[in-house]
């Protein structure tokens, strides 16, 4: 059907990805379109699986087909029509995990233009020759210090992490580093046959032995002789160094637990070459205004502004000429200065003043990144496109709210459409027309429920969003909870903390606030969970950790502490073989139930048969993946399902084993209610799916692949895990943000779990934005005043009323006017 070029919106027609139930919609152009419903209820599958989908697909058509192969393309959505569709830009929360390459100038493309400022307009030194834009990027082969390859670090072992307690002898393990059991007896026997005393102190040998026995390269073989209770016969025993040792681990070991104790022995500091700056030495000689490239990328976009604005100002410039040794006034420096100058300051209006170019985007929070996302977007100068934002509001202080706000409305004034997942309420009231898809999540959602003005949702009965939007849901109640002790940390500096004291109230909730940047992270997630888990003696979580330099003056009440429990938004698995099902740890007892029917025990199946990793269960031709990879001509390859076993991933022999009905391939296809009625008298089972769906996530299917999922998901997945365990002791729970992507109904079910823990006896601290989270809280700490270096200070501590009360704490006025708003409500 021809569309009317005077018709001003998107229709569609038929719509039924993922759980959307054969929907049809109208949505208005060159309008904020705001959508909204719990988690799970389709929102999503609407507005990036159908629209941005289809907006995609009919791009591509038009491109040619040696091109298509080059780019990222997205499936045909399941709709009948759509009518009225401009060219959509996706600018979602990609919750992949960035490179150390990445970076905030790299996001952004503003490094381009600082390395082209650089080259162009840089101060040379005498003699030296001009250096082009690649020559300024860590990245590039033109730009990398050659001992770094551009990363700024090197990794290598120091004797104090090798040899821990020097009172010991090698005999009695002095060497950490080295392995156990025979080899270690093998090295000890060797060293012995060097003529080095295996039972001496390590501190009373002598500095050379120590250095060799540690860092060398050399492999000498010695003969090793008949040993009693060891060895019955002589041969020749090959040394490895300690450091040598480690290295070889890392680079040919295929267990993982092996890796992560060599890297354990690992410190990372700065290239002894670049100084960190993963730059080559001639690079570094060039300045702008004073500033190697170095310095300049590790000025927040505040000070960078301050220095790069009094060249954008100047009117009389010279023409530029590529032989003079310092271009800092002719036009290309004005124009390079000028436009950065622009960008710049769109991120300051965004509240991001505090970050840097060189700031990696591993540390950004999908908050952060995607407000830089949306930076970058509104520098392109396009119109009558269709922005589809992913909860732009996400990790959002209510005080940065606005500013966001306001940019959004400039790229509507500049005649785009705005299409918004979003679940703060404030943002919704700002929108022109909303969309609510539901009543529930998963199977229970799906339904267009409302599609209008914002006004006419508050008739609409059975929209949840409608009674949190209009005052009708009912508020969270808070038990009136006293600290039964304190942890008491002083003089902590790490990023912007500089020697802050805080002290931490035990067996009560802890919200942690403040505006982004103000340092919450940085106290909560590495700092209080660093000095925890030192305390505890637990292995760090991952390689990053086990990096951290905390520097604390002094920390008391640490031993209240029997367990510590991180609950993050890091992806439960990296691979689609990995989903709820095994990460609970349910699926073994439903493994289990399998191998346990008179069928099955009749052809001998044990529980492993019924794993899709396991050769002799799974499906051979797409190796238990479900689906295979299909090469096209002239395309990029794709995915389909698996000829043989049509997606269920077992082979024909495993799926003739049923119980009740089902075979475990369509177990795994059951969402987590559906499982809880089917596996109701499986305790090992029932446990889990009971807290799963305790946290809201009773629409997820057991077999969903942890790719799937978003943060939100697997932080909430990790909560339900640890709520499943019937642990004693006293445990401390931090998390980050953990009301992020939830709707506010989401939230009451998620506080409700965080109340328990602290009923059981334990301690939550978490960091977050949320109002109703915070009023709920028992204690808060409130950071700031502001971002980066204007932040890092703790501003007020107490009740949420106390809090509200004061003075100079961006926190407080809206902590105030939601405390009003709860007291009315009840």
């Amino acid at each position: 059907m021809p569309h009317d070029p005077n018709d001003s919106f998107v229709h569609v027609r038929g719509a039924s990805e993922h759980n959307l139930k054969n929907i049809d919609v109208d949505l208005p152009r060159d309008a904020m379109v705001a959508f909204t419903g719990v988690s799970g209820s389709g929102k999503s599958s609407l507005a990036f699986g159908t629209l941005y989908a289809e907006a995609q697909r009919r791009y591509f058509e038009s491109v040619a087909p040696y091109a298509r192969r080059l780019l990222q393309q997205v499936g045909a959505p399941h709709v009948q029509e759509i009518t009225g569709l401009p060219p959509a830009v996706a600018l979602q929360q990609r919750r992949g995990a960035p490179t150390s390459r990445s970076s905030v100038g790299t996001l952004t493309t503003l490094s381009n233009l600082v390395r082209m400022l650089y080259s162009r307009a840089g101060t040379y030194p005498a003699g030296a020759s001009r250096l082009g834009a690649e020559a300024f990027s860590p990245n590039t082969a033109a730009g990398a210090c050659p001992r770094c390859q551009g990363l700024g670090e090197e990794h290598d072992v120091s004797e104090e992490l090798l040899v821990p307690d020097t009172s010991l002898s090698i005999r009695e393990g002095a060497i950490a580093a080295w392995p156990g059991a025979w080899q270690g007896a093998n090295l000890r026997s060797i060293v012995a046959g060097l003529g080095i005393d295996v039972d001496a102190p390590w501190r009373s040998l002598t500095a050379k032995d120590r250095e060799w026995l540690l860092f060398t390269d050399e492999q000498p073989k010695v003969l090793i002789k008949p040993e009693r209770d060891r060895i019955d016969h002589g041969y020749y025993g090959l040394f490895w160094s300690a450091r040598a040792h480690v290295h070889h681990v890392l680079a040919t070991s295929k267990s993982q637990m092996m890796r992560d104790k060599a890297m354990r022995f690992v410190r990372s500091a700065a290239c002894s070459l670049c100084h960190g700056t993963g730059l080559r030495a001639d690079s570094l000689t060039v300045t702008f205004r004073g500033l190697s490239i170095a310095e300049t990328n590790a000025l927040s976009f505040v000070e960078l502004r301050a220095l790069l604005r009094p060249v954008a100002e100047l009117t009389e410039v010279g023409a530029a000429t590529s032989s003079a040794d310092s271009g800092e006034a002719t036009e290309v420096a004005v124009r390079l200065c000028t436009d950065l100058v622009e960008r710049i300051q769109v991120l300051l209006d965004l509240g991001l003043g505090y970050l840097s170019l060189g700031r990696t985007s591993t540390t950004l929070s999908p908050g952060e990144a995607q407000r830089l996302r949306i930076a970058t977007q509104l520098r392109s100068g396009l119109f009558g496109v269709v922005y589809v934002l992913d909860e732009p509001s996400a990790g959002l202080h209510p005080a940065d709210a606005k500013p966001l706000l306001d940019v959004l409305d400039v790229l509507k004034g500049a005649g785009n459409s705005l299409f918004v997942v979003e679940h703060d309420l404030d943002i919704v009231r700002r929108a022109d027309w909303v969309v609510d898809i539901g009543p529930g999540a998963g199977e229970h959602g799906g339904q267009v429920l409302y599609s209008g003005p914002i006004a006419g949702l508050e008739h609409v009965e059975a929209s949840v969003t409608g009674k949190y939007l209009f005052g009708r849901a009912e508020p969270l109640e808070r038990p009136q909870r006293t600290p039964h002790g304190w942890l008491h940390l002083h003089g902590i500096s790490r990023h912007n903390l500089s020697g802050v004291s805080v002290e931490v109230p035990l067996g009560v909730l802890t919200a942690v606030t403040g505006v982004s940047g103000s340092g919450k992270s940085t106290l909560v997630t590495q700092v209080l969970a660093e000095l925890v888990r030192r305390h505890l003696g637990q292995a760090p979580d991952d390689a990053e950790d086990s990096e951290l330099e905390i520097d604390v003056d002094d920390a008391t009440g640490l031993e209240a502490f029997d367990r510590l429990v991180r609950v993050d938004q890091r992806p439960i698995g990296r691979t689609p073989r990995s989903n709820l099902a095994t990460y609970t740890g349910l699926f073994d007892a439903v493994r289990k139930l399998y191998a346990a029917t008179p069928e099955a025990r009749e052809r001998g199946y044990g529980a492993g048969r019924f794993s899709f990793n396991v050769a002799e269960g799974r499906c051979e031709t797409c190796q238990g993946e479900g689906s295979v990879s299909v090469e096209l001509l002239f395309l990029p390859g794709t995915y389909a399902p698996c000829p043989t076993c049509h997606g269920a991933r077992y082979n024909a022999e495993t799926l003739e084993i049923v119980y009740r009905g089902k075979t475990i391939a369509e177990v795994l296809g059951l969402s987590v209610d559906e499982a809880a009625d089917f596996l109701a008298d499986l305790p090992a089972a029932a446990r889990s799916l009971t807290t799963l769906r305790e946290v809201g996530l009773g629409y997820l299917r057991l077999g969903q692949p942890a790719t799937e999922l978003s943060g939100g998901e697997a932080q909430r997945i990790k909560l339900a895990t640890e709520l499943q365990r019937a642990r004693r002791g006293h445990a401390l729970y931090l998390l980050d943000e953990p009301t992020a992507g939830l709707h506010p109904a989401d939230i009451a079910l998620l506080l409700r779990q965080l109340h328990r823990l602290v009923d059981a006896g334990n301690t939550v601290v978490l960091v977050e934005h949320d109002l109703d989270t915070i009023v709920s809280a028992d204690w808060v700490i409130d950071l700031g005043p502001g971002g980066g270096d204007h932040g890092g200070q703790v501003v007020a501590t107490g009740t949420p009323e106390e809090v509200a009360r004061v003075e100079g704490s961006v926190t407080a006025p809206y902590l105030a006017a939601r405390l009003v708003s709860h007291s009315e409500g009840r």
